[in-house]
């Protein structure tokens, strides 16, 4: 403090001193002042409730988004597919990978394309510290790299896919058995499906997140069986579809609601068990090829591995 002082040219018997000392205890003040707000802020129950809503209501209107259009648009008419077909066998596969978004499509031909001019640009970069590589191994890596930019994006996708119809069809057994008894206590299909989707907001979001846009269609005005095969769209789960047809069927004729929930549960279960059993058979052949390439080599060589040193000694003895 002292060398501060005469560094600056004060007393310690002056104003300037004096000065110095309450701007330095302000300066201490409001550093710990804002340090207690934000750690009130980050323990404080309402804020984190409203965090946790706000999250919430974003994942309901779609899992997933990504938007590359300050990028892509200018290019968006020449990447997109013409045929319809292809566009709409992408646009399914990309909402049940969980892309609803509406520029979904156009980002992900964007992002093939941007990825098919920027591998092989790499590549090429990198060929010229390489000067030992042909003409013919720098085109072949150029087209290599255009095809990796443009299959990855799909494989990418694929894996997605199958990742989510993998969680909704773990947790589909969870919601039959929850929708069964929610129907049995009197509640009908559309609150019996709003009942069922908030109880599977955590443990299972995805599955909870299709069965809230379900519901969401029935307020909006959609009739059930379209919000039901909308359901069954999105899904890509067989399992979902079977339900969808079951409840459509039932609507369509008016049988009972939970009978028919029941019946089908009961068969699910036993298509789950019957799945798990062939599982289980299959080990005992799925397990030759670890035995056979892990497993014996060891063995013979603790088996036969001494007999063999025997002998070898015995060769040199003669």
């Amino acid at each position: 403090m002292e060398a501060i002082n005469s560094w600056l040219g004060i007393t310690a018997s002056g104003p300037g001193f004096l000065v110095l000392v309450l701007a330095v205890g302000a300066a201490v003040y409001f550093f710990a002042y804002g340090v207690s707000l934000l750690v009130a802020g980050a323990t404080d129950p309402v804020r984190r409730r409203l965090a946790e809503v706000t999250a919430s209501s974003q994942e309901s209107r779609g899992s997933r988004t990504f938007d590359l259009g300050w990028l892509v648009s200018p290019l968006a008419k020449y990447v997109v597919p013409k045929a319809s077909a292809e566009r709409a066998s992408t646009q399914a596969n990309l909402v049940q990978a969980g892309f609803r978004s509406p520029q979904a499509l156009r980002n992900f031909y964007g992002l093939k394309a941007i990825l098919a001019i920027a591998f092989p640009a790499v590549l090429l970069l990198v060929a010229r510290w390489l000067p030992e590589l042909s003409t013919n191994a720098i085109i072949f890596m150029g087209v290599l790299g255009a095809f990796i930019g443009v299959r990855l994006p799909d494989r990418v996708l694929e894996h997605l896919r199958q990742r989510r119809i993998k969680r909704l069809r773990n947790g589909l057994p969870d919601a039959l058995d929850l929708l069964v008894v929610c129907v049995e206590s009197g509640l009908g299909l559309a609150p019996a499906i709003e009942r069922v989707a908030k109880e599977l907001e955590f443990s299972h979001t995805d599955l909870a997140q299709e069965l809230s846009l379900v519901n969401a269609e029935m307020r909006a005005g959609v009739e059930r069986q379209v919000a039901l095969r909308n359901l069954a769209g999105r899904s890509g789960v067989d399992d979902i579809n079977g339900l969808v047809g079951l409840l459509v069927q039932t609507i369509r004729f008016g049988t009972s609601v939970a009978e028919a929930l029941r019946v089908y549960s009961e068969e699910f279960r036993d298509k789950r068990m019957q799945k798990a059993e062939e599982q289980a058979a299959k080990i005992g052949t799925k397990m030759i090829f670890p035995l056979v390439s892990c497993l014996f080599p060891s063995f013979f060589l603790v088996a036969v591995g001494p007999a063999i040193l025997r002998i070898i000694a015995a060769f040199k003895q003669m």
